[in-house]
Parts: structure tokens; C-alpha cells; sequence
């Protein structure tokens, strides 16, 4: 019998080059993570970086029932290339009653029927692409985060032309059509954006907005 706790923030099944960088990620940043694979010898690599790893030969119900990923908040299934595989685990952890389960897909058809099936759906290879082609195109945004086809986050540093002007003063919000929801200033990190604030040359601002207004304001850093 598998020997494990009664909660568990994220489960990762699968540990392919995602699945490892995404459970040793997760378990650095303090989260309890149980991994599970096929392999004996992926399992020794992670076992000391995580809570729990177990090795899973038959991904059915049963043996993750048995492996207690029922317990588990989140759960992502990174199987991708074997596609069966990947829609039959996931649909038996949704089953099992996981609250939300994400899985990885390789495909557009793949995509559909894990979201089908009532999975969240990622792609790494699409999803990475995105985020070069926008920081190519982009040269003031240092992160981007897709919400949607409309909306994304973007992280941008400002210049000096904003130095010693507060929120209000500027109108951020009317002006650009975009909310502030963090500033990093030197190594403190502001999350309580007041109309009084004032910002800084060279703070970090994590913006939300539609993507059309996020650009206009990357235009006006670089002018």
C-alpha cells in the first residue's frame, strides 16, 4: 500500500521533461506535490524534492485511487505523446473527484476532447512559442501571460518619464485602459495600488488588460 497524506496541494502525473520541471517548480515554492510515473528511474530523480512519488505501472482508477490522488486540490496530467493514455488518466482523476484537473495536449483534437471530458487544457510547446514571439515584438515587456484572445497580464518597466507621478495624477486606469495589481520597486513587492502611489523610473508593474491597450502603452515606453 501506497503510504500517503489526507491532502495534498498538486498531484503531477507524468514526468517527462514537463512534468519534472513543473512538480520540482511547484515543490520549491513550498507546495506539498505527489508525482506518479511509470518509470522507476524518474521517481529516484524527484523523490527527494517533492513530498511523495510513487511509481504507477497502470494508470487506472484503481491504482490512482490507491496512490491517493484523489486527495489531491489540482492535479495535472502531463501526459502528451500517448494521447489515450493521457484522456483515459485524466477523465479517471476528474471521476475520482479531483476539483480541477489540467492536462497537457500535443494537438488542437487532443485539446478539445480533454476539454470535452472536463479537463483544463495546456499546451507548453504553443504556450512558450506565444510568449517568445510576444517578448520579441514586445521589447519593454519582460512577461506575458495569455488570459485570453483578448486579454493578458504583462509585466513592463517603466522609464523616466513616469518617475514621481502618482496613480491619480496619471489617470492610469481611464487614460490607458489598463490595472496596475503589483509594482516591484528595488526587492519590495507592492500589492496594495492606491490612487495616491507614486511610481518610480525602472519599477517593475505588472499590468491586466486587453492586449490592444497593453501594446499602446509598450509604445509610449519606447517613444
Amino acid at each position: 500500500m501506497f503510504d500517503y497524506k489526507v491532502s495534498i496541494a498538486f498531484g503531477v502525473i507524468g514526468l517527462g521533461r514537463f512534468g519534472f520541471a513543473l512538480a520540482e517548480t511547484l515543490a520549491e515554492n513550498g507546495h506539498e506535490v505527489l508525482v506518479l510515473d511509470n518509470c522507476e528511474s524518474k521517481i529516484r530523480q524527484i523523490q527527494d524534492k517533492v513530498q511523495q512519488a510513487f511509481v504507477v505501472p497502470q494508470l487506472d482508477k484503481a491504482a490512482l485511487e490507491e496512490a491517493g490522488i484523489q486527495n489531491c486540490g489540482t492535479v495535472i496530467v502531463c501526459i502528451g505523446e500517448q494521447i489515450e493514455v493521457s484522456i483515459l488518466t485524466a477523465l479517471n482523476v476528474i471521476e475520482l473527484g479531483v476539483p480541477r484537473v489540467l492536462a497537457k495536449a500535443i494537438s488542437a483534437e487532443h485539446g478539445r476532447v480533454l476539454q470535452k471530458i472536463g479537463a483544463e487544457v495546456v499546451y507548453p510547446e504553443r504556450d512558450r512559442g506565444i510568449r517568445l514571439a510576444n517578448s520579441l515584438t514586445a521589447p519593454r515587456a519582460l512577461d506575458f501571460i495569455d488570459l485570453s484572445s483578448e486579454y493578458s497580464i504583462s509585466e513592463l518597466r517603466l522609464t523616466d518619464k513616469f518617475s514621481g507621478k502618482s496613480i491619480l495624477e496619471l489617470d492610469f486606469r481611464r487614460r490607458f485602459g489598463l490595472n496596475i495589481i503589483a509594482i516591484v520597486r528595488e526587492n519590495e513587492t507592492i500589492v496594495e495600488i492606491t490612487p495616491d502611489l507614486k511610481l518610480h523610473t525602472d519599477d517593475l508593474i505588472a499590468v491586466v488588460g486587453e492586449k490592444k491597450s497593453i501594446l499602446k502603452f509598450e509604445h509610449l515606453l519606447l517613444t
